[in-house]
């Protein structure tokens, strides 16, 4: 059986074409994935995103905790609201899930988790938590749900309709969150977009959302989702990277902290291993589609695609690759597809960013 969010009803009253992912039945599209897109980079769209799993952190070890835990460096988190993102890390250097911490309290750290990977996430942070010692309690948050609104439109479109919300929000800067009310408030997304993405008690969801649907904001499923995050060159678990991959071959260096001299788990591979691959954004400079797993001819040897798509915005095809670390931005390599080599010019990500192409 695959699980549902408390918006499935909602869901299924629009007409959403339902899909397994990381088995929950979610929207792949409400129609059209192409119009939902736009309707992102010029407007406002929404997404349930009540799959993936926030867990809370509590207790007088918690920033602790986390320093072992992550790659990247908790002690950035001094401003209460603020969130930072990291990637957790197996004792090889492979990136056991990408997520993102809130900072609320000295003793209060939010964490938002993959939905795919939340059973193993929670139970490798239990298994940091007793090797440390750590004096935590790590609680998976399923009576929230979470919707992502966004859209150069998406914060007015929200305040329009919970307007209680805006004196705490309007001023909130990027990769800050809020509390208001029963409502968690954070101005974070996965599209390149501005906009917030929302804890609600799961109880009050369908009614958000029908609210924020009321005032324009379209609906948006999986399909616009994957769509606009390669656009903005952010990376998906599972495909850009996984727990055989590092971060640092993910071209998520600038997560890793290795500056400070905490310890934390998967440092000791990092270091001694480095960069071994580079990461990069490829624009295909003929007709054909870029897609996962193709592979990448380059002088210096073969790369792989990690995620690629017909880019909306742009009108041609983009990729994410991991190439032999001597390719550079501008280099022209070759990608098979369908057994023909076709060209493809190495840009820099991202692609898009704030409705405006950048390659």
């Amino acid at each position: 059986m695959l699980k549902r969010t408390p918006l499935y009803q909602t869901h299924a009253a629009s007409g959403a074409k339902l899909v397994d992912f990381g088995g929950w039945e979610m929207p792949l599209n409400y129609g059209s994935q192409i119009e939902e897109h736009h309707d992102v980079r010029r407007d406002a769209g929404m997404f349930d995103v009540s799959q993936m799993c926030p867990v809370d952190i509590k207790g007088e070890d918690a920033r602790a905790f986390l320093r072992t835990l992550v790659a990247n460096n908790v002690d950035k988190l001094a401003q209460s609201g603020k969130a930072l993102y990291s990637c957790m890390l197996n004792h090889a250097g492979g990136v056991i899930d990408d997520l993102i911490i809130y900072f609320l309290r000295e003793d209060w750290f939010r964490v938002v988790v993959n939905a795919s990977t939340a059973d193993k996430d929670l139970a490798w942070m239990e298994k940091v938590r007793l090797d440390g010692g750590h004096r935590v309690t790590i609680t998976p948050r399923r009576d929230l749900a979470m919707l992502a609104v966004q859209g150069p439109k998406a914060r007015a479109k929200f305040w329009q309709v919970r307007p209680a919300t805006r004196a705490a929000t309007e001023a909130l800067g990027a990769f800050f969150a809020t509390e208001v009310g029963d409502l968690f408030v954070a101005r974070t997304g996965y599209t390149g977009e501005d906009g917030f993405e929302v804890m609600v008690p799961a109880a009050q969801a369908a009614q958000l959302w029908q609210d924020l649907k009321a005032a324009g904001v379209a609906e948006a499923g999986l399909g616009a989702r994957d769509t606009l995050r390669l656009e903005a060159g952010m990376n998906l678990y599972g495909n850009d990277m996984d727990e055989t991959v590092s971060p640092l071959d993910a071209g998520l260096a600038w997560t890793v902290d290795l500056k400070s001299p905490r310890d934390f788990v998967g440092r000791t591979a990092l270091e001694r291993d480095g960069t071994r691959k580079a990461f990069v954004g490829l624009k295909l400079l003929d007709k054909g589609v870029l897609r996962s797993h193709q592979v990448v001819h380059t002088p210096h040897g073969d790369g792989e695609i990690t995620s690629g798509t017909v880019a909306p915005t742009l009108g041609c095809s983009v990729a994410m690759a991991r190439v032999p670390r001597e390719v550079k931005v501008g280099d022209t390599v070759e990608v098979d597809i369908r057994g023909k080599r076709l060209p493809a010019q190495v840009v820099k990500m991202p692609f898009v960013r704030n409705g405006k192409a950048l390659v």
